[in-house]
């Protein structure tokens, strides 16, 4: 059996689409090919981080990607799953053979403003709607 291949894309790869990589990783098994990538590379965003490692899940070693350089490379996904707003949904790449394109719209971390403790409660929200939105994905993808 194929595992089903799935692209998590945001701005710069450095909060969203890691969460949203890493969760599917851990709860979707060996059924999905999981990877991310953001329209230009970043840098991981010390919240995302932070908030992960809480759930028990480390992303601190994640490297960041840029969404040309797997479209150059020709790569193939089943979907291609945007967390960002959809003005920057739309400057991504279309894929060829892409099965279907999702766009799950969530806040910036990056974009956050207050004290460290405010930017992190509202990243835990972030994270904890991603979680969601991964499960289910993944129930949606079992029943197809």
């Amino acid at each position: 059996m194929s595992k089903t291949k799935v692209l998590f894309l945001c701005i710069h790869n450095s909060a969203r689409s890691q969460m949203a990589e890493a969760y599917l990783k851990q709860l979707g098994g060996d059924k999905f090919h999981v990877e991310s990538a953001g329209l230009e590379k970043g840098t991981l965003n010390p919240l995302a981080v932070e908030v992960m490692k809480e759930e028990g899940i480390d992303i601190s070693h994640n490297e960041t990607n840029a969404v040309f350089d797997f479209f150059k490379e020709g790569r193939l996904y089943n979907y291609v799953v945007t967390v960002c707003d959809e003005a920057s949904a739309a400057r991504c790449p279309i894929f060829p053979g892409v099965h279907k394109k999702i766009n799950w719209s969530f806040t910036d971390p990056s974009s956050l403003t207050g004290t460290h403790e405010e930017k992190l409660a509202v990243t835990r929200q972030v994270r904890d709607k991603i979680k969601a939105a991964v499960l289910n994905f993944i129930k949606e993808v079992e029943k197809e």
